[in-house]
């Protein structure tokens, strides 16, 4: 200890003065650190992880990790075994010594096929292959959108034909596989239609089907996103009941109305023209032409040119005129021609049923009621459609057994809540009071733990009378030294039993008056070193 720096061994006599139970917190504390200390330093030198491949399949994700471990290099694999991520500085190298070995196979798709085609390669190989890279670079579009773990796109594109009436519209069909427990929502399903059918000349948004993993039509060709006639149907009946059951409960109270909608929905699809022609205001003449004739003359008698008898001084001419005229005229008139596509879908009638509780229908004015859900659900009296108020009784037997089921839930729910509560709070009680006495006794043993340490006094000589102090209750220890004294005074000479006796004054002193006895050592010390 006299060759430490002063802080350390100040350190060190502070440390040896700790009870066991400062000990053993010092050393949890210092163990706890050390581990802390550890697991930073282990996180900070982790490599950072990038992404080697993404969307890869099982077989060439396979390959490529069997290669990752013949070059010890690490590697992760997330996104359901997918993406493989390997350390920011092995990426490049990685991914040259895979495109080396050909891998990954499943992604050479796409525009890189028309770079292996040669120069021999005939007109419909030309087209399979663009058919084939088209499809690979959609595919691979699609695939790259969050939630889609693979993508597929099968195109039917028609070969062009100089006749119009037998020329048939390209198609898609696009199979995705998600991420599990992921579901693509509308948003998403538009817009792979029309990522789709922007880049296929001619393919309309109509014609594209999209399929998910589990076989559900997201998309389907000829419908669109908003499904077939069945899902359209049940889509608007859903929509007026929620509108209709919304201002119900505002008037009668939650539970106190119920209503059902019916909706008739066409299921063909039409093209329809129509031609109309008005009269213009004036009726403006766009051409006008005209014809007169007139003549003047005599013409032979009724024998003329007849063969017969020729009666001399007969008087056979006649005097007479001729005249017409002819008009024609085209007037401007309005034609209106309109060309509508009536699709499948379309609501021919629909009847509205609504029943209120008796109970709560007290005050209430049917027909305002039936004015009211009339104007919510778009009721056309043109369309046939039918709107019923009644004013039932309801059976709540199942609604009350429903009810208590629930209280009894909810009060089962907060018994327990409480039961976790006063356990808790016991627990932390027990932990806390632990800490009090624990904290008590460690203060309470430091303040009255006697350090006793040997200090030589040199040779005793007689000094000035200590000052009588009061008399201090003594400990069962000093009793019993003092009371071995006179014993032992028997086998001492005079300079000996006079030495313990002032030794045992000393210890009576320093364990009835500490500060009075720190100033009297002081004060030896002090003629000490004076002397």
């Amino acid at each position: 200890m006299a060759s430490l720096p002063t802080p350390l061994a100040n350190a060190m006599s502070a440390i040896r003065g700790f009870t066991l139970a400062q000990k053993t917190i010092a050393i949890i504390g210092i163990a706890v650190l050390a581990l802390g200390t550890m697991a930073l330093v282990t996180f900070m030198n982790q490599p950072k992880m990038t992404p080697l491949f993404s969307g890869v399949s099982a077989t060439d994700a396979s390959a490529i990790v069997e290669q990752l471990k013949s070059d010890s290099i690490p590697y992760e694999l997330t996104g359901g075994g997918g993406t493989i991520l390997v350390p920011e500085a092995n990426v490049y190298d990685s991914r040259l010594k895979a495109a080396a070995a050909g891998l990954p196979g499943a992604s050479t798709s796409g525009y890189s096929l028309l770079d292996d085609m040669g120069v021999t390669s005939s007109e419909f190989q030309q087209s399979v292959t663009y058919k084939r890279a088209l499809e690979g670079e959609l595919a691979s579009t699609i695939q790259g959108m969050d939630g889609i773990v693979a993508a597929s796109v099968k195109l039917a594109i028609p070969e062009d034909t100089v006749f119009v009436d037998s020329k048939t519209e390209p198609t898609a069909s696009i199979f995705v596989e998600t991420q599990p427990n992921v579901s693509l929502d509308p948003a998403q399903v538009k817009a792979i239609v029309h990522l789709t059918s922007a880049a296929v000349d001619g393919l309309s948004a109509d014609n594209i089907s999209v399929v998910d993993s589990t076989g559900k039509l997201l998309s389907a060709a000829g419908v669109g996103l908003n499904g077939g006639t069945d899902k359209q149907a049940t889509d608007y009946e859903t929509r007026v009941a929620g509108v209709v059951q919304s201002m119900l409960d505002r008037v009668v109270g939650p539970g106190n109305a119920t209503v059902a909608v019916a909706a008739d929905v066409g299921l063909e699809s039409a093209n329809r023209v129509e031609e109309s022609f008005t009269n213009p205001d004036g009726n403006p003449v766009l051409t006008e032409s005209s014809k007169e004739e007139e003549y003047e003359g005599s013409g032979a008698g009724a024998g003329a040119g007849v063969l017969g008898s020729n009666e001399e001084g007969a008087d056979n001419a006649r005097e007479g005129t001729f005249s017409s005229s002819d008009t024609n005229k085209t007037n401007a008139i309005n034609k209106v021609t309109e060309t509508r596509e009536i699709p499948a879908g379309i609501l021919n009638r629909q009847s509205v049923s609504v029943a209120i509780d008796q109970a709560a229908a007290g005050g209430l004015d049917i027909d305002e009621v039936t004015a009211l859900v009339s104007a919510a659900a778009g009721i056309e009296t043109t369309r046939n459609d039918t709107v019923n108020v009644s004013v039932v009784p309801f059976n709540t037997d199942a609604a009350a057994e429903a009810q208590a089921a629930l209280t009894e839930a909810n009060d089962a729910a907060a018994a327990a809540r409480q039961a976790d509560l006063m356990r808790n709070l016991m627990i932390a009680g027990v932990i806390a009071l632990a800490l009090i006495l624990f904290t008590g006794y460690a203060v309470y043993a430091r303040r009255h733990k006697q350090k006793r340490e040997l200090v030589n006094l040199g040779e005793l000589r007689e000094m000035t009378p200590i000052e009588p102090v009061a008399a201090a209750p003594l400990m069962h220890s000093d009793t019993v030294a003092l009371a071995q004294v006179p014993a032992l005074a028997q086998s001492m000479p005079a300079v000996e039993q006079s030495r313990t006796a002032k030794r045992e004054e000393l210890s009576a002193l320093a364990a009835s008056e500490p500060a009075k006895m720190a100033d009297y050592l002081r004060t030896v010390m002090d003629e000490k070193e004076n002397a």
